[in-house]
């Protein structure tokens, strides 16, 4: 089969990328310009494009049989044109409208555990609102909503990974009893590649979460474990503190959170993944098991 895939140098791509090319798979990624390195097997290839702009995705869809769509982000920055509506929604809107041009009609569809129409934070929000262009597409879409992915070159297993190394106290936001099902990345790729060949997925959501459920706490002291460190000690900061401070510095790049997030962290993120694993045949990863896996493997 031949797969179109936007967001294909993410952290979620990559694997993605990879594990479809594996198994024989020819993958189509777009790119806005064309990489001048060799792809690393004969079956992945790059085409030129900006999913913002509708009229430079139609030529790159042919000959495709499916579409992955993976673009998003985590934080906006409007001063550089970087908002939810333009990379969720009107992303979502580009691809959507190409692939029915290109009379392609199976889609799947990356969105988030959480997404709703009255979520708190535009992150969720416009998640929601670009589920809905897939629902009322003509297309054959399975939507799938993963919690938080963690894995070998992800933002966050990188970071709690370094925090767990360098820093001899370790800074939580909130109480840390906030609920987590984090999902391994090799569940969610597999997840996404066998809904392929599953008729049975088209029109339907998934969320998609570990079979684990733990606090923040609990999370850090599993990374310590997996890097044979003792638990480490945590500093909780009171969230009213962190969320009067963050309002006024979230405006400037170099903080690292935003509000927003701050709320999603806290709100937790948790699912019941066994329809997803059930429909796609897939035996989700022990938390535990996948930490040691990416951190020691």
């Amino acid at each position: 089969m031949r797969i179109f895939i936007t967001g294909g140098t993410g952290f979620v791509g990559s694997h993605l990328i990879r594990y479809l090319a594996s198994n024989n798979h020819q993958v189509r990624c777009l790119a806005r310009s064309t990489p001048t390195f060799q792809p690393y097997r004969t079956n992945i290839e790059y085409h030129s494009g900006d999913i913002t702009d509708k009229a430079s995705l139609v030529a790159s869809l042919a000959g495709c049989d499916a579409i992955i769509h993976l673009v998003g982000i985590i934080r906006a920055f409007p001063q550089r044109n970087i908002t939810f509506e333009r990379l969720h929604v009107e992303a979502t809107r580009n691809i959507i409208e190409a692939a029915e041009q290109a009379g392609i009609s199976r889609y799947l569809h990356m969105s988030a555990n959480g997404a709703c129409e009255t979520a708190d934070g535009n992150y969720l929000t416009s998640k929601w609102h670009a589920e809905q262009l897939a629902r009322h597409s003509r297309l054959e879409w399975t939507i799938f909503r993963p919690s938080l992915i963690y894995g070998s070159g992800g933002e966050f297993t990188h970071m709690l990974s370094q925090q767990v190394r360098l820093l001899p106290i370790i800074p939580i936001i909130g109480n840390g009893q906030y609920q987590l099902s984090p999902v391994y990345i090799t569940d969610v790729v597999t997840g996404f590649a066998n809904a392929l060949s599953t008729p049975s997925s088209i029109h339907n959501t998934y969320h998609c979460c570990g079979p684990d459920q733990c606090s923040y706490d609990e999370l850090i002291d599993l990374f310590a474990t997996a890097l044979g460190r003792k638990k480490p000690t945590k500093l909780h900061q009171p969230l009213s503190l962190m969320r009067r401070i963050t309002h006024y510095l979230e405006r400037f790049p170099a903080y690292p959170v935003t509000s927003e997030q701050i709320s999603m962290l806290t709100n937790g993120n948790v699912c019941d993944p066994r329809i997803w694993s059930h429909d796609l045949h897939i035996t989700p990863t022990a938390l535990e098991e996948g930490i040691k896996k990416t951190l020691t493997g």
